[in-house]
């Protein structure tokens, strides 16, 4: 969600890296979350509907679909398995996350767990 919230930021720099030279994971799960997420009032008055709509769009019209089938529970906020799940089902190498409930579990299943900055340091 920091790729939303500053221009240039860490975040939006390695989002638009992987836009270039990696392949994005999108489910509808996913999907829905960034949209929940864009539309909390701490995130409404951090970013102006120009820049969510930016940010909405890169991932978008980049992003490669897939539907999980198999179901995980390994991490500690129940809501956060939703992108395991994703990561499997794209036989994902890397999940590029700043969200410390995910970055605890790295390495998962042989998947790195990185921030944004680790990402763009590759």
């Amino acid at each position: 969600m920091g790729a939303a919230i500053k221009r240039d930021s860490v975040p939006e720099r390695a989002l638009l890296r992987a836009r270039a030279e990696d392949v994005i994971a999108l489910s509808a799960a996913v999907e829905a979350e960034i949209v929940e997420v864009f539309s909390r009032p701490k995130f409404i008055g951090s970013m102006t509907s120009t820049q969510r709509d930016h940010v909405l769009g890169l991932i978008r019209d980049a992003a490669v679909g897939f539907e999980p089938t198999v179901r995980v529970t390994d991490c500690r906020d129940v809501k956060d398995n939703k992108y395991l799940e994703l990561a499997l089902a794209a036989s994902a190498t890397v999940i590029v996350a700043s969200d410390r409930d995910l970055l605890v579990l790295h390495p998962w299943r042989g998947v790195r767990i990185i921030r944004p900055a680790g990402y763009l340091a590759l």
